[in-house]
């Protein structure tokens, strides 16, 4: 297999970096794509030195397998034209999610309706992902007819400038904003711009990647998204509602018995998931489970995960793995 990252510089780049350095996938020829400014510098990938490549040169490389994570209009700009070449793309970004032709994946939930005629492959929301490892066990069971998130969000969900404000701010540096108020110290209930009926476009995406990927348009979803001074990963408060009633300790052994999942519910020795707890970690943490006591068959939870791994660079990988075991490509 011949194997291309787009965007490897960045800090999705990065860790998926870190994690095809950690599993044994044979890769015959690897191709390292960043902007104009990282072209012709060097990077260390399996004790080797490569360089990093133009997008021009590597389309004409024609690799196997693409992971762009270089944004959206990169995405909209080349996938086309790599996957006219015969390369299969894997894409990080929002371009393709919401496209009715393009298969929005979550190896765990929805990873056997790929085929092999599919050749550009959505990476979910990294705010999405998190929750739909979640709620997908307890919906095949109970059936969840409405979900209200509010999500806590890392300021690395911004990329490398988002992570640069914070740390300026922290060290009384000057520096260019990111956002539009200081963030250090504050939460800012403003994640990308905002959209349809003043919701943002990361709201959206919870709403419509969630319905997409368990092909159910029926649940009702709403969310507000508030960026935070965290480093380490996204949290989320969800509040569900349920077609059927259940017993709460079924739900515990429903999510502690999920592959990918980690319960952590003991509040009479505060353990609860927090990013502090999660970061650097490939699985989905969840606590915080009870009763919602203002209405029937329902519940509150707490959820975070490292928005950088599971919520990016480890389910995209996870999509390769499954692709190569599965001989899709």
């Amino acid at each position: 297999m011949n194997l291309a990252i787009v965007g490897v510089t960045g800090m999705v780049g990065r860790v998926i970096l870190n994690l095809l350095e950690e599993k044994n996938i044979y890769i015959n020829k690897f191709y390292p794509v960043a902007s104009n400014k990282s072209i012709g510098k060097k990077i260390f990938f399996r004790k080797k030195k490569y360089k990093i490549l133009s997008i021009e040169e590597v389309i004409s490389l024609k690799p196997d397998i693409a992971i762009f994570s270089a944004g959206a209009e990169i995405s909209k700009k080349w996938a086309i034209k790599f996957t006219n070449r015969g390369t299969l793309l894997i894409d990080n970004s929002s371009a393709w999610r919401m496209d009715k032709y393009k298969k929005l994946i979550v190896p765990e939930i929805n990873g056997n309706i790929l085929k092999k005629k599919d050749k550009i492959i959505a990476n979910p929301n990294c705010s999405t992902i998190q929750l739909v490892m979640v709620l997908h066990p307890l919906h095949k069971k109970y059936k969840i007819k409405r979900i209200v998130i509010s999500t806590y969000q890392s300021v690395t969900g911004s990329g490398k400038k988002g992570l640069d404000q914070l740390i300026n701010e922290e060290n009384f540096l000057n520096f260019k904003k990111n956002y539009n108020f200081k963030i250090n110290r504050n939460a800012i209930p403003h994640c990308e711009i905002f959209s349809f009926y003043g919701y943002s476009k990361e709201e959206l995406k919870l709403i419509n990647e969630t319905k997409k990927i368990f092909n159910d348009k029926n649940i009702r979803i709403t969310a507000t998204a508030v960026r935070i001074p965290v480093v380490g990963g996204h949290s989320e408060s969800v509040n569900l509602s349920f077609k059927n009633d259940f017993y709460i300790n079924d739900l515990r052994q429903i999510l502690s018995n999920t592959n990918g999942l980690i319960l952590m519910d003991n509040i009479k020795n505060n353990i609860y998931p927090m990013p502090i707890l999660c970061e650097g970690n490939d699985n989905v943490f969840v606590g915080r489970i009870r009763r919602d006591m203002s209405k029937t068959k329902s519940i509150n939870m707490w959820i975070v995960s490292d928005n950088l791994r599971k919520g990016s660079a480890t389910n995209a990988v996870q999509i390769l793995e499954y692709l190569i075991h599965n001989n899709l490509v």
